[in-house]
């Protein structure tokens, strides 16, 4: 390490100095070899025993370097030390640390920027496993949202880590598409006020929040991962980029790539994108980081580059900083690019002061910088802590959707005799993200423990004091290769020998009929049946939901729609739960279900918060950030469509929702007075509207309503979506208590890209759809937009000003 008087002399350890002066400093005295090192991560432990959480992971290089080598040169990144194997936290904190300081004391001794993956909770083994992005878009709570990012980044803080790969702020296009289950919601104002919310959150401890994944990824052609986009520039303009704009504004300092190409442009090699527009337009001064092998990919995917060399300068020139997950092109053939005069210094040089740039501002070059972590104390090295349950808890309970519930089948009534079936009604995992520890990479460790507490549905309903008398039957498996292992098992105990290595498909259907024939005799023995059904949450095919895991077929995975269908046969009424990362078609068992819950992979607090929205103690309150799709729907749809894209005469295909966006119902409902705004009030095109509404809660216990604004514009430049989201306030009454609701309206929010690609705001009639949901419209207010015509920009207003009366 550099001694204290080498340290003093040094102008760039100086935390006193200016940033710009400290890092120019830093750079005049580095090599080549030194200045490529920080623009790359390295990935310890990678291999095939960790299973592939990234695309093409084994089919792409993961170089060999000796470590001196490594470590004389430096690092730019260290990529997940907690989150690639089960690693216990105390441990791995002081392998990070030791790493930290053996390139303290190597070469120039700048320490490493230490990542992880952080979507559903710090990525790691024993960590808090927080309710997925779906369960944030359905809480419509952006100050819980931003508690749980500000949790999650102490987590990180105490291991040592200072960068967080989340925020994802794709808006969902397509159900089809796997990584739905990541996203927030269908509507760009919903993503971007709950990403900015955790963007808060994450960087007000400290941390780096991440944007995912810039831009146009969710967008690509019949919901494949990794495939083509073809939107055309408004639709980004106006669906795509705004939430990224309020994350932006929200703090966050870094950015990763889309692997998508954009009408052929890939978006590791744009810089139209990554350069123009993010630095230029949105004067982003923070870095850009690739998503994992995306660089490679402008070789091996995309084709735009014919060499490593190549991938790298089209990469650099485009704006990316650092090469993820670990070295490659950023590596040996960009250095040998630069030597043969093929690179250009001055692109490294770039990308080299934005990364020391952050790295100081992280205090990772201050001369009294340490490599201890605070967690190496052990004063209370639990990552999932009381308080951390009991925030997902309470995240979890604020997001599960009451979607039907005819003749009060919900709540369920004390002692009642239920039949609780299901292939997720008895699985701990049932309730995790595919970013979840568990779902990512214990999955390749079978023996491992889940490493949190976290019940079943079923558990959580026998342990309920409302003292059920409760029977269980799987009733069927998900994915078929769970029946493939019960029936090798079942072959091997028979035969006292091994389990086959695998069986037919008759055999496989015989065990699924057994299954299904025992959930029914159980229903039948009901008063009520509970039915868990939905998703395996996996990367890559290892499940029905997450990355890799798109889908042709939106009705319910494998033999769950049979299933449903012989209990309801039963008479018994079926309350059916929910555990999905996507919306599912039900409209062909809708009418005939008693009631049904939805639970977006709720976290591991999400068997007991459905509990106890099942028994009444909590009043459902979630709304769906996304709709379900009606009969026969496959094509991607949102409500976020214009008039072409309603229903009409002229198509055979209806893509009206069956439980559309906003929707969500409650045993208590709140009383809603009309929705007002000032009498003759005009709305100026660059000022604000205030519009009131007042609620009322007549019943007995707590209630709690969403008050959705949405947008109207009878004629534009364009077509406009029929409706569109602008404000989305939700609002918490006690018994026997009244409160309004005063919400500000900025007139930029009104905004949309013309004809000539620049966003407008334009003088006016408009109206202000206001509801509990996208279709329950209590209100049809006429506001006169006044003024010029204005164009606006990244500096727009994005939200309203939100205030409560009360009484």
């Amino acid at each position: 390490m550099a001694t204290e008087v080498t340290a003093l002399t040094e102008p760039w350890r100086d935390s006193t100095a200016p940033t710009a002066d400290r890092v120019k400093d830093l750079i005049s005295r580095m090599s080549v070899r030194e200045k490529v090192a920080q623009l790359y991560g390295v990935w310890v432990g990678a291999d095939a025993t960790s299973g592939q959480v990234a695309p093409f992971q084994h089919s792409s290089e993961l170089p060999p370097a000796d470590w001196s080598d490594v470590l004389r040169d430096g690092i730019g990144q260290l990529t997940r030390p907690f989150g690639t194997a089960p690693v216990d936290p105390v441990a791995g904190a002081r392998a990070v640390a030791n790493t930290q300081r053996e390139l303290a004391e190597a070469g120039q001794g700048i320490p490493a920027l230490v990542h992880e993956e952080c979507l559903t909770g710090l990525g790691a083994w024993q960590a808090t496993i927080y309710p997925s992005p779906l369960c944030w878009g359905a809480s419509f709570d952006p100050e819980l949202v931003r508690s749980v990012g500000e949790r999650i980044g102490a987590s990180l803080r105490r291991l040592g880590v200072h960068q967080g790969l989340a925020p994802v702020l794709d808006v969902a296009r397509d159900l089809r598409w796997g990584r739905v289950e990541e996203t927030i919601a269908e509507d760009p104002y919903l993503v971007g006020t709950l990403g900015a919310a955790y963007v808060r959150g994450l960087e007000s401890t400290g941390v780096v929040a991440t944007l995912k994944h810039f831009a146009g990824y969710s967008a690509s052609r019949a919901g494949r991962n990794l495939a083509p986009v073809s939107i055309g520039p408004r639709e980004l303009a106006d669906v795509i980029l705004p939430p990224f704009e309020m994350a932006l504004h929200a703090g966050a300092r870094s950015v990763m790539n889309s692997y998508s190409d954009n009408d052929g442009v890939p978006v590791a090699g744009d810089p139209a994108l990554l350069t123009d527009l993010l630095r230029g337009t949105y004067g982003f001064t923070g870095t850009v980081v690739s998503d994992y092998f995306s660089v490679a990919f402008l070789l091996n995917l995309h084709r735009t580059a014919g060499t490593k060399a190549q991938a790298a300068v089209q990469a650099l020139a485009a704006g990316i900083d650092v090469e993820l997950p670990t070295v490659d092109c950023f590596g040996t053939p960009l250095i040998e690019a630069l030597e043969s005069g093929e690179a250009d210094i001055a692109l490294v040089d770039l990308a080299l002061e934005r990364v020391l740039t952050q790295k100081c501002d992280l205090g990772l070059l201050d001369a009294d910088w340490s490599p201890e972590a605070p967690i190496l104390s052990e004063v209370d090295q639990r990552l999932d802590d009381d308080e951390s349950r009991a925030l997902a808890g309470r995240l979890a309970r604020r997001a599960i959707v009451l979607l039907r519930n005819e003749g009060g089948a919900l709540p369920l009534a004390a002692g009642s005799r239920l039949a609780v079936v299901g292939p997720r009604a008895h699985v701990a995992d049932a309730v995790f993200g595919c970013y979840s520890f568990p779902r990512h990479i214990g999955v390749h460790h079978p023996d491992l423990a889940l490493g949190v507490e976290s019940r079943t549905v079923l558990e959580a309903l026998q342990a309920d004091p409302a003292g059920y008398r409760i029977s269980y039957a799987q009733g069927c498996p998900v994915p078929d290769t769970e029946s493939s292992v019960r029936l090798r098992a079942e072959r091997a105990a028979a035969e006292g020998g091994a389990a086959p290595d695998a069986v037919d498909d008759e055999a496989l259907r015989e065990l699924g009929d057994r299954q299904i024939a025992e959930a029914v005799a159980a229903a039948r023995e009901a008063e009520l049946c509970v039915a868990v059904l939905g998703d395996v949450s996996g990367l890559f095919g290892n499940g029905t939901s997450g990355e890799g895991c798109d889908t042709s077929d939106l009705r319910l995975p494998g033999r769950q729609g049979e299933l449903l269908e012989a209990l309801l046969d039963t008479g018994t009424p079926v309350v059916l739960v929910l555990l999905v990362g996507r919306p599912y078609e039900l409209s062909r068992y809708a009418d005939r279900l008693a009631a049904v819950v939805c639970g977006f992979l709720p976290g591991e607090e999400g068997a007991n918060a459905l509990a106890d929205v099942l028994s009444g103690r909590v009043d459902p309150s979630g709304r769906l950030p996304i709709g379900f799709p009606a009969e026969g729907a496959n094509q991607p749809s949102t409500y976020l469509a214009s008039t072409l894209a309603q229903r009409s005469d002229v198509s055979t295909v209806d893509p009206t929702p069956l439980y559309p966006f906003g929707h969500g119902l409650s045993y208590n409902p709140a009383v809603w007075t009309d929705p007002v705004l000032p009498a003759g009030e005009a709305w100026p095109t660059d000022g604000t509207l205030q519009l009131a509404v007042t609620l009322r809660n007549d019943g007995a216990s707590a209630t709690s309503e969403v008050v959705q604004v949405y947008l109207h514009d009878p004629q534009a430049e364009v077509a406009r979506p029929v409706q569109q989201l602008i404000a989305a306030p939700r609002i918490d009454l006690q018994p026997g208590t009244t409160r309004t609701v005063v919400i500000d309206l900025p007139a930029d929010a009104t905004s949309y890209t013309g004809r000539a690609g620049r966003r407008i705001v334009e003088p006016g009639e408009v109206e202000l759809w206001v509801g509990a949901s996208s279709t329950d419209i209590r209100a049809r207010l006429t506001a006169h937009l006044t003024g010029a015509r204005r164009e606006v920009g990244f500096d727009r207003a994005f939200q309203p000003t939100v205030s409560i009366v009360e009484g």
